[in-house]
């Protein structure tokens, strides 16, 4: 079964995830807020999740951001939509700054590493990334 990580925005939703083995995190798509339950449902036909991870913005010294109250809401979506699967939140302060860095250095056109929706899904596998690596060390 898959992890499914999401980087939320209010504009944009960042998805990445991995191979059904676990090992591999992959950027998957961005979407927008308003259709996330209809991709999920879509998504959940064909793919199994075990766990949807979240990122959580938090400010420099570990208190929630401002926009993190839009997180929560989409938690508590995923949760009541979806009861079945554990939702976990991991700390995605720098992932949009890391996500940037990365893609800086891809060697992508200018063009193409300046599309917003790009930043997101990276931070998204980011935060997948970072979920796998803790998980391993405990």
């Amino acid at each position: 079964m898959r992890l499914m990580a999401f980087d939320y925005g209010t504009k944009r939703i960042g998805i990445a995830v991995t191979d059904p083995l676990q090992i591999i995190a992959n950027a998957l798509t961005t979407i927008h807020p308003n259709t996330i339950l209809e991709f999920l449902k879509e998504y959940l036909v064909s793919e199994q999740v075990e766990t949807f991870v979240v990122g959580m913005p938090r400010q420099l010294d570990g208190t929630d951001s401002q926009s993190a109250s839009h997180v929560v809401g989409f938690i508590r979506l995923l949760k009541k939509t979806y009861p079945d699967i554990p939702v976990v939140q991991v700390d995605e302060r720098f992932t949009s700054k890391m996500a940037s860095a990365v893609i800086a250095q891809s060697g992508l056109r200018k063009g193409k590493r300046q599309e917003k929706g790009l930043v997101d899904t990276v931070s998204a596998t980011i935060i997948l990334q970072s979920y796998m690596e803790s998980r391993n060390f405990i």
